[in-house]
């Protein structure tokens, strides 16, 4: 029978902050400095990579570009990359700390996790400073994760690249990727999974995905409810998840199927 040792975690959007929502509102203030208004979609379409690089992907497309050009008198070049991710950077930490509580059911969750001796990692797309923060705030509220890795510890191969799913499995001397479940809330996160060839988890309500904020999905009635879980649904059906659930509730039920099975 196969055994699940290891459960590897995202962290905003999946653990905490609903609807990845401090990234959100920093990318918007930055950008919003120089008179560029981000919309929802341009923020949202790469969630989950690396920040610098997210950036960077923002900075160069159409709309942008050619705001920054008239804004700015210049095109926009990796100079200007490195600062606003230096921008980013030295307003994240506010943002984190107001969007950090846990999502329903992860902390109980995780503790069923550890009772049956399955391993808690995690993959990141924040800073090694941000993190340091985020877990030590997290870890007051009851939540902690045996290890976090991030693309500091990758040679800059953040998601979808596998390794920081490989640096988790090293770090807890996993050595199968038959033994690993990777859970996230982005597209980034299924393929960074799907590229390390372990099971891949997508989370629906409070997921970057939806990108909507716990008082917003609540404001809606049950049938739109229903409607945007679809749409998300179906984004990661396409991306190739194994397996979809709409919350953390569902994870240990998850793993006994994914064992029986095999």
């Amino acid at each position: 029978m196969r055994k699940i040792k290891a459960v590897i975690l995202d962290w905003a959007g999946t653990l905490v902050d609903y609807g990845c929502m401090a990234s959100e509102e920093n990318y918007r203030e930055i950008f919003a400095e120089f008179n560029i208004n981000l919309t929802k979609k341009e923020i949202r379409n790469k969630m989950g990579i690396k920040k610098l690089d997210h950036i960077r992907y923002i900075l160069e497309s159409d709309r942008v570009s050619k705001l920054w050009f008239k804004n700015t008198g210049i095109e926009a070049n990796e100079g200007d990359v490195r600062e606003l991710n230096r921008r980013f950077e030295s307003k994240i930490f506010e943002k984190v700390e107001k969007h950090s509580e846990p999502k329903e059911y992860v902390i109980r969750t995780l503790e069923i996790l550890r009772e049956s001796g399955i391993r808690i990692g995690s993959t990141t797309s924040y800073s090694s400073d941000v993190m340091e923060f985020l877990t030590k705030i997290s870890k007051q509220k009851g939540l902690y994760v045996d290890y976090w890795a991030n693309s500091e510890q990758v040679n800059g191969q953040g998601r979808p690249n596998p390794f920081m799913i490989f640096k988790n499995m090293e770090k807890m001397g996993i050595g199968s990727v038959q033994n690993v479940i990777k859970v996230g809330d982005t597209i980034n996160d299924i393929k960074e999974g799907i590229n390390a060839g372990v099971t891949t988890v997508a989370i629906v309500d409070g997921s970057s995905e939806m990108g909507l904020s716990l008082a917003e999905f609540e404001s809606l009635d049950e049938n739109e409810q229903n409607k945007a879980r679809l749409e998300v649904r179906n984004k990661f059906k396409k991306a190739g998840a194994d397996y979809i659930v709409n919350n953390f509730s569902s994870i240990p039920y998850l793993i006994a199927q994914i064992e029986n099975k095999n």
